[in-house]
């Protein structure tokens, strides 16, 4: 029964799509679509990174660290998020990459949600 109510656990759930809780990549009349915001609980291994640059951005991103040490490269910055609450927000036209310097927990909350920013799937050879 859908009651539009959802629970679950961040860490279990954002295995099963690339980190991602709450989206339009969600199905329509699940209670975590949503057309206004992106939510992430991104995982990442030490050394991970983005594939490549996020170009021509059009969302307005806040990133908050968890755990680890993870920085953010943004056109005319590096901005290292290192202590519990750390975070950084940029907005539309700003592009940006990841890497993680430790194992580390990003929450990651986008808004508008929309198509298009999928980074290629990494090979894993």
């Amino acid at each position: 029964m859908n009651d539009g109510v959802y629970v679950g656990n961040a860490g279990k759930d954002a295995a099963l799509d690339r980190g991602w809780l709450l989206g339009h990549f969600k199905e329509v009349g699940d209670p975590r679509h949503s057309e206004a915001v992106e939510i992430k609980w991104g995982a990442h291994p030490r050394r991970d990174e983005r594939s490549q640059w996020v170009k021509g951005e059009e969302r307005t991103a806040l990133l908050v660290l968890i755990s680890g040490r993870f920085r953010v490269e943004l056109p005319d910055r590096s901005v290292l998020l290192e202590q519990q609450g750390d975070y950084v927000v940029w907005g539309r036209g700003v592009d940006h990459w990841w890497f993680a310097e430790e194992e580390s927990v990003v929450l990651t909350v986008r808004w508008p949600s929309v198509p298009g920013y999928a980074a290629p799937e990494k090979s894993r050879a």
